[in-house]
């Protein structure tokens, strides 16, 4: 399904599971899979500011999020309300499953964020990482998800981090 244009773009609940449990849902709007890559645009869906130290995620800014089949990360693209890029944030997860109208994304605790200039590249919640246990239960996923880290990272240094998500 290809949905590009604004008119009678569909609803998709974004659902993001940690450790077995539903940590957020949020109301999305369908922008375009291909099958691939589905993306999505909603509002900030947190409970009020989300201060990071280094970005802060508040209520009016707007996340266009890009979700992968086959990939073990997603790709949020973060703007203030006024349009204003702030960077983007990036979670590793296992490759997303779209049923109906619900995404599906496990969440594998570890993250990236890009500012919008490029210039701070930043790993995250490596410790969160370490203690859920995952490189003991499911060796394999562990692997994929520190393989798709550094996939991201990479890419996020380079010049070529906007052609991920054409």
């Amino acid at each position: 399904m290809s949905t590009n244009s604004a008119e009678g773009q569909a609803g998709v609940d974004v659902v993001l599971v940690k450790a077995g449990r539903t940590k957020i849902r949020y109301a999305s709007v369908l922008l375009h899979d291909d099958g691939t890559r589905v993306a999505v645009r909603a509002p900030w869906a947190g409970d009020g500011v989300r201060n990071f130290g280094f970005v802060r995620f508040e209520a009016g800014d707007v996340f266009t999020e890009y979700y992968w089949r086959d990939r073990w990360y997603s790709v949020k693209e973060v703007r203030t309300a006024a349009g204003a890029l702030k960077g983007w944030y990036c979670d590793i997860t296992r490759p997303a499953v779209l049923t109906g109208s619900e995404l599906v994304v496990e969440d594998l605790d570890l993250d990236l964020w890009r500012s919008a200039d490029g210039t701070d590249v930043r790993r995250l919640d490596e410790d969160e990482f370490a203690e859920s246990g995952l490189t003991e239960r499911d060796p394999e996923a562990a692997a994929a998800a520190v393989a798709a880290l550094d996939e991201l990272e990479r890419l996020a240094r380079g010049d070529d981090f906007g052609d991920l998500l054409a």
